[in-house]
């Protein structure tokens, strides 16, 4: 059972994904030591957790792309977990056939990365039949972004940001091998303790928390908490593709991003220039949303309504038929 206190703690820690238990614990109204062993339990049974992720900067150095895959039925599943395996795919998610069978995030340091990975890698696969590629351009939504909305607005004021100014200003090439090894444990364990991290490149944790704080305020990293559909109560996944006009195109952030459940908003190329990813409680709910969302944005023509049936692995962390983590496949897209 996934109790109130659960709910409020995951919604803490997706607003401060690091934050000590004393800094939460006055403002759940527990102890601290409640609140870790309330941690423990969630991570233990693949509920929740936290990882670290590109942060905003990424979307200016890096390169991210959206793959859709088609493959002999009989082949899904095995496909989809021969291509979990791969680092580049940071998330693989089987969907209802169509015009796909797989659909892929992908994250990579540039476009050559990306070609390399389609074109190779994928491609490549004894099951793969067809590939269809498009390309990120911008960025309104994604998972660190999304909440899960059980603490209320006199809470969340108290809780407050994180405490570090982004500035978007880094870049990944600018990485030291220090910082990947760092990154290589937090994308696995986000919550992993600065005496931990320290171990791994022999340094102390003051350093690893100016290491850290560096990565976060230029906006190289981010940390996200995900959770299963038992603790989101947002089992269906569905995906729209759709054309909107190039002018109504900027203003996505103020329409599509702002509709309920929404994890995933971008801007894409190719004919159908927006894509959107919405956690929803049911089937019925899916033509809600459309409806929503064409209300929002009128020039907006909804083309592929792709619904997800198994995701497989998210950002780096694979999970059952349930939703709930059971391994990583660390990723490396700085």
């Amino acid at each position: 059972m996934v109790s109130e206190l659960d709910l409020a703690l995951v919604h803490a820690l997706q607003v401060r994904p690091r934050a000590p238990w004393t800094d939460l614990a006055p403002l759940l109204g527990v102890t601290a030591v409640t609140l870790a062993r309330r941690w423990e339990r969630l991570t233990e049974q693949g509920l929740a957790w936290v990882s670290a992720v590109p942060g905003p900067a990424f979307s200016r150095s890096g390169c991210t792309a959206f793959v859709f895959v088609r493959c002999a039925p009989a082949a899904r599943q095995r496909l989809a977990e021969q291509v979990a395996r791969l680092r580049e795919a940071v998330t693989v998610e089987l969907v209802a056939p169509g015009s796909a069978d797989l659909m892929l995030d992908v994250l990579a340091p540039d476009l050559a990365s990306v070609h390399r990975f389609v074109n190779e890698d994928l491609a490549s696969l004894p099951d793969v039949l067809a590939v269809e590629c498009v390309f990120a351009t911008s960025l309104y939504a994604e998972g660190s972004r999304w909440r899960l909305g059980s603490l209320d607005a006199s809470q969340l004021s108290v809780l407050g940001r994180s405490g570090t100014t982004t500035t978007a200003g880094g870049s990944i090439s600018d990485l030291t091998e220090p910082d990947h090894v760092l990154l290589d444990a937090l994308v696995k364990d986000g919550r992993t303790r600065l005496a931990e991290l320290a171990e791994l490149i022999s340094s102390s944790a003051a350093t690893v928390r100016r290491r850290l704080n560096r990565l976060m305020a230029s906006g190289v990293v981010a940390f996200r908490c995900d959770v299963a559909p038992t603790v989101s109560g947002l089992p269906v996944a569905v995906t729209f593709r759709g054309r909107a006009t190039a002018s109504d195109v900027n203003h996505l952030h103020r329409t599509l991003a702002t509709l309920p459940e929404c994890r995933l908003l971008a801007a894409v190329t190719g004919p159908a220039n927006v894509l959107a990813t919405y956690w929803l409680r049911d089937i019925g709910s899916v033509q809600q949303r459309e409806t929503a969302a064409c209300a929002q944005l009128p020039s907006l023509d909804i083309t592929e309504r792709v619904l997800g049936i198994h995701t497989v692995k998210r950002m780096g962390h694979l999970l059952d038929g349930d939703g709930r983590r059971v391994g990583v496949c660390a990723i490396r897209p700085w």
